[in-house]
């Protein structure tokens, strides 16, 4: 294995468990007050039904970065849905982005893991021939 193909790898296991714990325990196992926070304040009242469907969404994303990678389309979804949620809590919830832990934090550290991602990708990375790298 490729010093890249390693980087690579690390960089879609954190995405992945980051995705998949995010969709698991604050959503799916124990519903946390700041999940329900932010889905009632968007008017959604089904917020069990909401934070269910968001937490099977982040644990299949979180799949789909591990069993896809030679694809650099779900570290681009990553990429989109950490920063359009980020731009949500501002505009929703900008009170969230003082709290310890914030989603700042989060998701910004989670897109410099997709840029590491993309930028170690097997797709994305041009050997000295001009074939992919691997």
């Amino acid at each position: 294995m490729t010093p890249l193909v390693r980087i690579n790898w690390i960089a879609r296991g954190g995405l992945a468990f980051m995705f998949a714990y995010h969709g698991l325990v604050p959503k799916l196992l124990w519903l946390s007050q700041g999940e329900r926070v932010m889905i009632e304040a968007h008017g959604i009242e089904q917020v069990q039904l909401f934070a269910t469907l968001a937490g099977i969404g982040e644990i299949v994303l979180a799949l789909w970065i591990v069993l896809s990678p030679r694809s650099v389309w779900p570290v681009a979804v990553a990429a989109a849905a950490l920063s359009g949620l980020l731009v949500d809590v501002a505009i929703v919830s900008p009170a969230m982005l003082r709290e310890a832990f914030n989603p700042v934090s989060l998701n910004v550290a989670g897109v410099a893991l997709c840029a590491v991602a993309w930028c170690a990708s097997p797709r994305t990375v041009q050997t000295d021939s001009g074939s992919p790298g691997r």
